[in-house]
């Protein structure tokens, strides 16, 4: 096991590793958006690979209602783990039938949140994401969602809340909503939203750097040591198929981060 030096989420979340595992391509094959196709893996084959993930040093798994089968399989994996992990899912959008769904409604984001913590195996989640549909300022205007949230905080159902956006704007007010955690976009061809990672760093709010390697076009080499220089990242949350090619990532971020 290669060793990573633990990074904190922000002021008062826990630390974990800098490189994370995104979840997704273990639970869904349909209506994504890298360039090539794949064949989602067996149960078995899955389990193994996040097994394998979290022996190579990755403490962070992140996954979601709408990556199909993988909180499912996630729960399964860790079911059998001997160290800890922190758990990062996500409510507001499921898969059904081929395309996603939305409801950021109290009724909504409470019945997603007891099924994922059912499809997981645990009583608590780490990181609570609020995965917006691209409408991030209608969603926090709204409210409702931003109430839940912190209810869920409150009872201790989750650890942090975090808002997983498509724009500036809507990370700088999630920030200012009171929002510990953002999940944000950000590698060499795109650094728009380095506002909001410098804002997240003024205020002591966390940030997870999702599709570093931007889906698979830019080299682990170039793309992991950019993403977790950057102002308030943690870790940068990388999906793959493959524990070798995770393994190579942790490698690059032990020795150059």
């Amino acid at each position: 096991m290669t060793s990573m030096t633990s990074r904190r989420i922000g002021a008062r979340g826990p630390l974990v590793s800098p490189i994370g595992f995104g979840a997704f391509k273990i639970g869904r094959n349909e209506g994504i958006k890298y360039e090539r196709g794949y064949d989602l893996p067996s149960e078995r084959a899955a389990i193994d690979l996040v097994r394998a993930v979290c022996e190579s040093g990755v403490t962070l798994l992140d996954t979601a209602p709408a990556y199909g089968l993988s909180e499912e399989r996630v729960g399964l994996a860790i079911a059998g783990l001997r160290s800890p992990v922190v758990l990062s899912t996500k409510v507001g959008e499921t898969f059904e039938a081929g395309r996603s769904h939305f409801d950021f409604s109290l009724a909504g984001i409470e019945s997603s949140i007891a099924r994922s913590l059912g499809r997981l195996g645990v009583a608590r989640i780490d990181l609570l994401f609020l995965h917006s549909d691209g409408n991030d300022l209608a969603i926090l205007d709204d409210g409702e969602a931003t109430r839940v949230m912190r209810k869920l905080r409150e009872r201790g159902t989750i650890g942090l809340m975090g808002f997983s956006g498509k724009s500036v704007e809507g990370h700088r007010q999630a920030i200012r909503e009171g929002f510990d955690v953002l999940m944000v976009e950000y590698h060499p061809l795109d650094v728009s939203q380095r506002p909001a990672l410098e804002e997240a760093a003024a205020r002591g709010v966390g940030v997870l750097v999702k599709k570093p390697l931007a889906a698979g076009r830019l080299a682990p080499a170039d793309a992991i040591p950019f993403a977790l220089a950057a102002p308030a990242v943690a870790s940068a949350v990388i999906g793959s198929l493959s524990a070798a090619n995770i393994a190579e990532c942790v490698r690059v971020a032990s020795t150059n981060c």
